[in-house]
């Protein structure tokens, strides 16, 4: 894998490991369960992705994601700071229904701790250009938020999409945003 340049922060000749010009993503594994809790269970978090996980729902979601990866050969990384290796959050690709059949959510979540330094809307930007350059997956891209969630929207924006409408998702009223062709 080649350093990321200025012109191109993320190699995603390799889905496994993607670079962007201040952090480092790597393929979720069961071995990230700690990390996915502290996010998940964070309140802070949790409010802006409809609500604190239990230990079994966090159990549950790490191994469907690692088993999306297997399977697939794509899905969701663990992001951390490539100087320190600090936690940031995951950023990556999940099959949804959200958006129509076939559609593929960009999701994201970056831990309080980063929030406010543009770290995902790097870690989205990352996860387009995967799925974009190196995965032929980028006519079917979507991403949704509560429609609360302004800063989500904005990271949304930032990396490409267009608001599209309001739909229901998890019984919860959200906003579509989809990546022009």
């Amino acid at each position: 894998m080649t350093e990321p340049t200025d012109e191109r922060p993320v190699d995603a000749r390799s889905v496994d490991v993607v670079l962007t010009e201040h952090l480092r993503g790597e393929r979720v594994t069961p071995a990230d369960l700690e990390r996915f809790r502290g996010i998940w269970q964070d309140p802070d978090v949790a409010a802006t992705l409809g609500g604190i996980r239990t230990d079994d729902q966090v159990r549950t979601a790490v191994a469907r994601i690692a088993a999306h990866w297997d399977r697939e050969g794509w899905g969701v990384w663990w992001f951390s700071r490539r100087d320190d290796g600090t936690d940031v959050g995951y950023a990556g690709l999940a099959p949804t229904a959200v958006g129509g059949p076939g559609s593929v959510e960009v999701l994201y979540a970056v831990s309080p701790a980063a929030w406010g330094r543009g770290l995902a809307t790097e870690m989205a930007e990352a996860a387009v250009d995967a799925a974009v350059n190196g995965l032929g997956l980028g006519d079917r891209l979507v991403c949704f938020t509560l429609t609360t969630n302004l800063a989500s929207q904005r990271v949304m924006e930032k990396a490409g999409f267009v608001r599209e409408g309001q739909v229901e998702h998890a019984g919860l009223p959200h906003v579509l945003y989809r990546l022009p062709a």
